[in-house]
């Protein structure tokens, strides 16, 4: 199976605390996979390295074959990969519609202020909240919106720009059952579509039932990677999780 996102001994220290140490890791192409671990385990700040938000203290990154290690964030979303983050970044006084279109108008949030926008990118922009389910919400502020929707709203700014990698961080955090269907059924058929996935996912009913691949981190590093029916009783990743 071709990789799509690849590390090499990744590490990175804050102060006396190895928050990943020798990171090796392939994420399939064309695949749902899934980055699970214990808190601390180090993996928002594995997500946080390859997407060029923290710069790691040494290892390499890879995607699609081509070394993303030192690139800048926008350079790496150029690329092809899209993130949402834990605590879901939207701009709380835009609206839904301004909020999706500052992913790909010109100058950002600056010419989502100036209003600048197309027919086309609007077009599209309410084709994603659609899809997502939020088209109600189109002209609301983002400050008025739940938590869930606030997490799908992020999600289509990041589907706006139209990445050929998603990562999702914690997409079920505070989630509805209502709102986490969504999101898994969301994430098949997208996938089904072409668009590979890494989830940092906590809630193993939705990483179970959705991922085609898993890999597990513990202390900063994985200690299992293969199908959820192989995981789901993987020793190493029972004691792990558990303890024993």
């Amino acid at each position: 199976m071709t990789a799509s996102l690849e590390t090499t001994d990744l590490r990175k220290a804050f102060g006396g605390v190895t928050a990943l140490d020798g990171a090796t890791v392939r994420f399939r192409h064309g695949q749902v996979n899934a980055l699970i671990g214990p808190n601390g385990s180090g993996k928002t700040t594995f997500f946080n390295c390859v997407t060029g938000m923290i710069r790691p203290d040494s290892g390499r990154t890879t995607y699609r074959g081509a070394d993303i290690t030192r690139k800048a964030p926008h350079a790496i979303a150029r690329a092809g990969i899209g993130r949402t983050f834990q605590l879901c970044r939207v701009f709380p006084r835009m609206t839904a519609l301004d909020n999706v279109l500052a992913a790909v108008r010109p100058g950002g949030v600056l010419g989502g202020l100036r209003g600048a926008r197309s027919r086309a990118q609007t077009d599209r922009a309410r084709e994603w909240l659609t899809r997502l389910g939020i088209e109600h919400l189109t002209d609301v502020e983002a400050r008025n919106m739940s938590w869930g929707q606030q997490k799908l709203l992020e999600l289509a700014g990041v589907l706006m720009a139209d990445p050929e990698t998603v990562l999702l961080d914690e997409p079920a955090g505070g989630v509805n059952p209502a709102l986490l269907d969504r999101i898994g059924t969301l994430v098949r058929e997208l996938n089904a579509e072409g668009r590979t996935f890494v989830i940092v996912e906590h809630n193993m009913d939705l990483v179970m039932s959705i991922s085609d691949h898993i890999v597990v981190f513990d202390r900063g590093r994985p200690i299992a990677e293969g199908p959820p029916s192989m995981i789901r009783t993987d020793e190493r990743v029972l004691g792990a999780y558990l303890g024993v």
